[in-house]
């Protein structure tokens, strides 16, 4: 019997393999499109199926590409010919919401954004927050150690995680971490496993820490400045004051025209470079009026309001590039990150770039932390060597100022040409030994990172 008869065999109805199904597995919002269909797609709706699944791929050499809600923008989850597509989306339960511990238990397909809902009526929330929270699981954030705007205050994904349940390529299943607050107990494995893009076992489960609703003023700044190079400068005398906000981004000229135009915002001058400061927490006010102040001093103009619904509408700006760059072409969205002084220089090295290659580079960045988001605006489905060029002295650049190819989306298919040259060959090689440590039979997402 081949492995899909197995398959079907032990899991039923939860194993489709009709056109439609498996084509919907060969993208992710990466852009890029496998070139052939995978065997099939498995549902899983317990942790017993993941094992099962692994247990029959293992034995039979199938590759299995492990996906979630298929948000990833690395093409980390991306299936093709050959491949058995894993999909925990239905495996969509939270078990345990503990306030006394602060911590809850989830299945891996729960969405970030709904998660978010369940624990809002227990006074609690989570803080990882990706801008694609609406749309992306919790698993699929833990497998890419997903990032987003509140990254600078309160943490990227693994800072929330405390233990994991995995599913080993064998069908092994493990626990690991703990639900206390402290745990150093031989090496961590937890840690290894947030970020590990489906190498090296299935996450089948999780424990994280949640958070209190933060009570108080949530004040918001919106500020637009005549470059982007001086709203980096402002974001980066807020972090050197000392200032602490819970979001802080900036959008360059090109990517604030066109979010403006696809909210329809006549209010918004073309040709300038948006900051948006929120600040949170009891020194919430005071706060913020010093970032007003060093925002003025620095050549922007700026209006801050205390009044929630006001200060999401300014955050909707910022929430909507995404799709406002999908109106416009085909999207590279690439995803640096750089030490917080080093944001001018990087904005300056992509205005650099702009001029080199004749093209536009509409660039947004989590402030906060560093965190860029540079987009490559092309027409038709193959990225064209041109972009390809521009984007590796861009990665180059990044390298240079004592950053990182990707500060929350992951290698993936996207960047693994370049892996070793954050790396270096020694632990390039070290990775792949201890890729091949979990998985000997390379059956886990094969052609993705290495």
């Amino acid at each position: 019997m081949n492995v899909v008869g197995q398959l079907v065999a032990a899991l039923g109805t939860a194993v489709v393999t009709d056109a439609a199904s498996l084509a919907l597995t060969q993208a992710d919002r990466s852009g890029h499109v496998s070139a052939s269909a995978p065997l099939a797609v498995v549902h899983a709706t317990s942790v017993a199926d993941i094992a099962t699944t692994l247990r029959i791929a293992n034995a039979t050499g199938t590759p299995v590409v492990t996906r979630g809600a298929g948000t990833g923008l690395a093409g980390g989850a991306i299936a093709s010919g050959g491949e058995i597509v894993l999909s925990t989306l239905a495996m969509d339960r939270v078990l345990e919401i503990n306030p006394a511990d602060q911590l809850a238990v989830i299945e891996p397909g729960i969405l970030n954004g709904r998660f978010n809902e369940i624990l809002a009526e227990h006074g609690f929330w989570f803080a990882p927050d990706p801008a694609s929270k609406a749309i992306s699981t919790v698993g699929g954030n833990i497998a890419t150690n997903a990032g987003g705007l509140l990254c600078a205050k309160y943490g990227v994904t693994r800072d929330a995680v405390l233990g994991l349940t995995v599913v080993l390529a064998d069908g092994e299943v493990l626990e690991l971490g703990h639900r206390s607050v402290k745990g150093v107990t031989g090496l961590d494995l937890t840690a290894l496993f947030v970020g590990s893009e489906g190498l090296l076992g299935v996450i089948a489960g999780a424990t994280v820490r949640i958070r209190p609703l933060v009570a108080g003023v949530v004040a918001t700044i919106a500020a637009y400045f005549p470059t982007v190079t001086d709203a980096a400068a402002a974001s980066a005398g807020i972090t050197a004051a000392g200032i602490q906000p819970a979001v802080m981004e900036i959008m360059d000229a090109a990517s604030l025209e066109a979010t403006a135009t696809l909210l329809a915002l006549p209010s918004v001058s073309t040709g300038e470079a948006h900051l948006v400061v929120q600040t949170d927490g009891p020194a919430a006010a005071t706060e913020a009026e010093e970032a007003l102040g060093i925002i003025l001093a620095m050549g922007g103009r700026a209006e801050l309001s205390t009044d929630p619904v006001v200060g999401e509408q300014l955050l909707a700006v910022r929430r909507a590039m995404h799709p406002a760059m999908a109106r416009l072409g085909t999207t590279l969205i690439e995803d640096v990150s750089v030490p917080r002084s080093a944001l001018p220089a990087m904005f300056a090295e992509i205005v650099r770039i702009e001029q080199a290659y004749g093209i536009r580079i509409p660039t947004v960045a989590h402030a906060g932390d560093g965190n860029l988001h540079p987009n490559f605006i092309f027409d038709g489905p193959e990225v064209p060597d041109l972009i390809w060029r521009a984007a590796d002295e861009l990665f180059g650049a990044a390298l240079k100022l004592g950053g990182t190819l990707t500060g929350e989306h992951g290698i993936g298919i996207l960047k693994k040409r370049w892996l070793g040259d954050e790396l270096g060959e020694t632990q390039l090689e070290l990775q792949r030994r201890i890729k091949a440590v979990f998985d000997p039979n390379g059956i886990l997402n094969p052609g993705k990172v290495f």
